[in-house]
C-alpha cells in the first residue's frame, strides 16, 4: 500500500530559465542527467523493452516501448531539482508524477502530426534523452508558444530540437508538439514522464491499469 509522504519542497527555477519558460512553454535544460547515471539509465530501458503484449493499452508498431518506472536511477531522474522547479513553475500548486515510461522511434518510424497532451488540461511533459538526439533520428519538434497559432497546425512554425544524452526537454503538455522520422536508425531511446497537479490524482489513480503504472505516486511537490 502506498504511504503518504510529507510534501517535498520544491526550489525555485532561475530568473532566466523562469522567464524563458513563461515566453515559450518549453525549457530544455541541457546535461541535467548527471553522467554516472546515464548508463544506468539505458540498461534500464533495455531491460524493459517487451512485446506489445506486456502493454494493457495498444502501443504505436514503428516505436520501441520500454516498462521501466520501478527502477531506482529512473526515479531518481524523474525527481532532478531543475526538472521539479521547471514543472512547479507550470502547474504552480502541489503537483506529483504521474507517469514514466520509455520510448524510442524505430528505424524510419517514429514520425508523429504535431499534437497536444494535454489539451483542455493542465500538465507538464517531459523528456529525458538517453541517446544524442537530433533531426536525423527522430528528434522532438515543436512550436513555441508565441508562434502557437491556436488554431490550424502550422509544420512551417516548428522547430527540430538537437542534442546530447542527459539533456531533458520539460514543456506544457498543451504546446503543440511531435517526434520527426528517424530516417538514419540511430538509436534515440528517451524516458516520457507527465507531472500532474494534486487535484486530479484520484483520476489518475482510477487509470493505472491501462496506463501501466507499476510505481508509487504518492509522493506530493509543492512550491
Amino acid at each position: 500500500m502506498s504511504q503518504t509522504l510529507t510534501p517535498a519542497k520544491v526550489a525555485p527555477l532561475e530568473a532566466d530559465q523562469a522567464a524563458a519558460l513563461d515566453r515559450d512553454g518549453y525549457l530544455l535544460l541541457r546535461g541535467v542527467v548527471p553522467e554516472a547515471w546515464r548508463a544506468a539509465l539505458r540498461d534500464a530501458f533495455d531491460a524493459g523493452v517487451g512485446l506489445p503484449e506486456q502493454w494493457a493499452a495498444p502501443r504505436s508498431p514503428d516505436w520501441r516501448h520500454a516498462l521501466v518506472d520501478l527502477d531506482p536511477t529512473v526515479q531518481r531522474t524523474c525527481r532532478l531539482p531543475s526538472l521539479l522547479a521547471a514543472a512547479g513553475r507550470m502547474l504552480g500548486g502541489p503537483f506529483f508524477l504521474c507517469q514514466v515510461e520509455g520510448r524510442e522511434p524505430l528505424a524510419d518510424g517514429g514520425h508523429q502530426p504535431l499534437h497536444r497532451d494535454g489539451a483542455g488540461q493542465k500538465a507538464v511533459a517531459a523528456l529525458v534523452f538517453l541517446d544524442p538526439y537530433g533531426p536525423d533520428n527522430g528528434a522532438t519538434r515543436l512550436v513555441p508558444r508565441l508562434l502557437d497559432p491556436g488554431g490550424p497546425d502550422d509544420e512551417a512554425l516548428s522547430i527540430v530540437l538537437a542534442g546530447e544524452a542527459g539533456d531533458i526537454l520539460v514543456f506544457d503538455a498543451d504546446l503543440l508538439h511531435g517526434a520527426t522520422r528517424n530516417r538514419s536508425g540511430a538509436r534515440r531511446r528517451s524516458l516520457l514522464l507527465s507531472f500532474k497537479p494534486e487535484r486530479d490524482r484520484a483520476d489518475e489513480e482510477a487509470c493505472r491499469a491501462v496506463r501501466n503504472v507499476r510505481m508509487d505516486r504518492s509522493e506530493v511537490f509543492v512550491v
